[in-house]
């Protein structure tokens, strides 16, 4: 039987500050998924806050502040899975399904619905819920839009169900 809980990947003051952390329109995505956290908290369903360990801003922000009684992982590394007690809590609340938002595309939200795989958990990632920043390689500038759509794509052929807030809402 299917049972879902919505994990939210690092949506931290970090991302929506002025500097070299700023996503491209973080406060858009966390706002859709204030959405999904308002849905899931009204069906009483299990909702997870990932919380990657920076030095500095790395408070959840406060569209998606946790509530007592939702669980809180911290994190050192990119997969919300690697040593951390995430997986022990998902098998102990018997969780089949995640739905996926956080931030940033192409680092912990890839990384851990990559993971996902491995332990049989089936994804539905909320693309625009997610953002991610530009990224520089060999001296090519690829814009934050293509980044995220690049890795949408690739976790769609595979790895997760990627669709819209309103199509899952």
């Amino acid at each position: 039987m299917k049972k879902e809980a919505l994990l939210l990947i690092d949506i931290q003051n970090i991302y929506f500050t002025p500097g070299a952390m700023l996503l491209h329109k973080p406060v858009e995505a966390a706002k859709n998924a204030a959405k999904l956290l308002q849905k899931f908290r009204a069906e009483n369903k299990t909702v997870i806050h990932i919380r990657h360990n920076f030095e500095v801003l790395s408070c959840i922000h406060k569209l998606v502040k946790p509530i007592d009684g939702e669980k809180i992982i911290l994190k050192e590394k990119p997969s919300s899975f690697l040593g951390t007690d995430l997986l022990d809590y998902l098998r102990e609340k018997e969780i089949t399904d995640l739905v996926v938002a956080g931030m940033m595309s192409h680092m912990c939200v890839d990384t851990t619905v990559r993971a996902c795989q491995d332990h049989r958990f089936e994804v539905t990632l909320i693309e625009d819920a997610c953002t991610t920043m530009a990224l520089k390689y060999h001296g090519k500038k690829m814009d934050a839009e293509t980044v995220h759509a690049i890795y949408m794509a690739s976790l769609n052929d595979g790895f997760a169900h990627v669709i819209t807030t309103e199509d899952y809402l």
